[in-house]
C-alpha cells in the first residue's frame, strides 16, 4: 500500500469531508476521491459512505482505522523526526579548498563553527586538477570553487570575493622587476597549464589558450597542483597566473609575482553536489556569505 494513500484515509476519517481533507494535503477533491478509491479496491471492500450530504466510516472502514492508526501514528512520528533531524547543522561537514587557505576559506569556516557549535568542519584540499572529483565522489560535502561553475550536477553560491591576476615568474626572468603587464603581453610568455580531469573552462582559466585579442598563447607543460606548478616557475620554465590573494600567500625568494591587467577577474566560492544537498551545506553557504559581507571585499 502507498503511504499516500493510507495517510488521505486517516485525514479523511477525521474530517469527513473531502473538500477539508484536499486542503489538508494540499491535493484536489477529486486526487482525495482517486486515492480512496484505489485504497478500497486494495482492501476489496468499501470503507465510506459517500452521499452528497455527509461522508462516514462503514463498519470495515472503523475495524481498518483502529487497526492502523497506532502504526500510522508511529510512521508518521518517524518521518517528523527525520525532518527535524534534517534541520539539524551537528555532526561533520567536510569542505574542499583549493591549494589555498586563504582568509575566505578561514574566515568563513570561524563563522560557521561561531553559528553552529555543534557542527565540526573538516578541510580537505582539493587538487587543482580535479576540482569536482572529490564532490563526486563524495568525499567532500562542499568545495570552494571559481565561479562560474557550469556543470549540470553542481549548485553554487554566490561569489565571495572578486580578485585580480599575478603572474608567477621564476625571479631570473626578464618580467620579474616589471610593475605590472597587461593580458596582451601573455602572449610572449608561455604559461604552465594543468592536467588530469579539469573540465576544459577550467583548464582555460588557469591558463588561457589567447589573449582576449585572439593572440595565441604557449603552453609550458601542465600540472596537478600549484606547489607544482610554483616548483616548474621557479625554474624558469615557464609563467603561471595566480589569484592575488594565493600569490601573497606563496610569495618566495625564487618567484616573483607581476600584476596583470586586462584579465577578467577571478571569482572564488562555493560548490556542492545537489543531490546531496544537506542543512549544513546550505548553513556552511550562507555563513561563507555572510563572512565575505562582513568585511571589506578584497580587489586588488
Amino acid at each position: 500500500m502507498e503511504f499516500r494513500e493510507l495517510e488521505c484515509f486517516v485525514v479523511l476519517s477525521e474530517e469527513l469531508h473531502f473538500a477539508r481533507t484536499a486542503e489538508r494535503l494540499y491535493l484536489s477533491p477529486g486526487r482525495v476521491s482517486q486515492l480512496m478509491r484505489s485504497l478500497e479496491t486494495r482492501v476489496g471492500g468499501r470503507l465510506f459512505h459517500r452521499t452528497s450530504r455527509r461522508v462516514r466510516l462503514t463498519p470495515l472502514g472503523e475495524r481498518f482505522l483502529a487497526d492502523l492508526r497506532p502504526s500510522y501514528d508511529g510512521l508518521a512520528n518517524a518521518v517528523s523526526r527525520a525532518k527535524a533531524a534534517a534541520r539539524e547543522v551537528t555532526g561533520v561537514i567536510r569542505l574542499g579548498f583549493l591549494a589555498t587557505p586563504t582568509d575566505v576559506v578561514t574566515g568563513s569556516v570561524r563563522a560557521f563553527e561561531r553559528l553552529y557549535p555543534g557542527c565540526e568542519v573538516e578541510l580537505v584540499e582539493i587538487p587543482l586538477s580535479d576540482p569536482f572529483g572529490k564532490l563526486r565522489a563524495g568525499q567532500v560535502d562542499i568545495a570552494f570553487t571559481l565561479l562560474p561553475v557550469d556543470e549540470p550536477d553542481l549548485a553554487t553560491g554566490e561569489g565571495l570575493n572578486q580578485v585580480s591576476y599575478q603572474l608567477g615568474v621564476s625571479s631570473r626572468h626578464p618580467l620579474a622587476a616589471r610593475a605590472s603587464i597587461g593580458a596582451e603581453e601573455l602572449a610572449g610568455v608561455p604559461l604552465i597549464g594543468l592536467d588530469g580531469p579539469a573540465p576544459r573552462t577550467w583548464r582555460e582559466r588557469a591558463a588561457p589558450s589567447t589573449t582576449p585579442s585572439g593572440r595565441p598563447i604557449p603552453l609550458a607543460g601542465t600540472v596537478t597542483t600549484s606547489q607544482e606548478g610554483l616548483t616548474q616557475v621557479a625554474l624558469n620554465r615557464g609563467g603561471m597566473l595566480f589569484c592575488t590573494p594565493t600569490a601573497v600567500y606563496h610569495g618566495r625568494p625564487d618567484v616573483s609575482f607581476v600584476p596583470v591587467t586586462g584579465l577578467p577577474p577571478s571569482i572564488l566560492g562555493l560548490a556542492w553536489a545537489k543531490a546531496a544537498e544537506t542543512a549544513a551545506i546550505r548553513a556552511f553557504n550562507e555563513a561563507a556569505v555572510g563572512h565575505a559581507l562582513g568585511v571589506a571585499v578584497l580587489v586588488a
